[in-house]
């Protein structure tokens, strides 16, 4: 399994004109971070998971050029605006872009991006396959997903477990029940957005618990704001097998 980081921030953390942030001002390319998405390339699958307002600039980036489904984990647009940008693919391969998410997720999509969905469809929009999905495994040609069930403040989320790989952002509750069915994965990324107390994202400190109540092997931190601060400082307070995830951050997983 070959995992990219497309993106690790938020949309707190997103450079703007007028910040002289730390983090805006360093010149460390792992402190440039954009929207939270991955990438997933397993036995010939090319998955991404969330395509934010940058999808377009990091699978340029990344140089992907196969795309075979998305999966979203909810319907914020942070994790959606970008889904305008699988045009190429659709070109390129000659078929419609399967779309896995709740349904709710289904529905903000289709209000937010109607014009994919028209009757009378505008020539070279989008072409997308809409798959419903909930709470229970599912496979995309041959490969199995496991959801995992988390809670963004009040707001429903997936994250999702494939082979010894989990992925979860946006959270600031994982329920008992979604603990176990991520245990005994090697791999876990987490959502980490800032030091100080937030109302519906783990802090670095509650990040770091849970990490050790999961018990990977190796664990990534996504979702980060600026607040959280330089990725070279904050890789310093983690424990060992806890680490900092950056943009384009690649791992080969076995």
């Amino acid at each position: 399994m070959r995992v990219r980081f497309l993106g690790t921030g938020t949309s707190q953390g997103v450079p703007v004109i007028t910040c002289d942030c730390e983090v805006c001002r360093s010149l460390d390319f792992r402190d440039k971070r954009t929207r939270s998405s991955i990438f997933i390339e397993i036995n010939g699958l090319h998955l991404v998971i969330d395509t934010g307002p940058d999808f377009r600039a990091q699978m340029l980036q990344g140089r992907i050029s196969q795309l075979d489904a998305v999966l979203f984990t909810h319907e914020h647009k942070d994790h959606t605006a970008g889904l305008d940008d699988i045009r190429p693919f659709n070109f390129k391969q000659q078929k419609d872009m399967p779309i896995f998410a709740r349904k709710q997720v289904l529905e903000q999509i289709q209000r937010e991006f109607s014009y994919v969905f028209s009757a009378n469809k505008y020539p070279g929009v989008p072409q997308i396959e809409t798959v419903e999905i909930d709470e229970h495994p599912f496979s995309i040609e041959g490969v199995g997903i496991s959801p995992i069930p988390v809670m963004h403040y009040k707001l429903p989320v997936l994250g999702f477990r494939i082979a010894d790989f989990t992925y979860i952002t946006d959270a600031n509750h994982i329920p008992e029940s979604s603990i176990q069915l991520i245990r005994g994965s090697e791999t876990v990324v987490i959502n980490a957005l800032q030091k100080t107390p937030h109302i519906s994202h783990f802090t670095l400190d509650e990040a770091i618990e849970m990490a050790e109540v999961l018990g990977a092997k190796n664990t990534y931190f996504t979702h980060i704001s600026h607040k959280l601060g330089l990725h070279s400082e904050v890789e310093k307070e983690l424990p060992p097998g806890i680490h900092l995830a950056f943009d384009g951050l690649e791992l080969s997983l076995s």
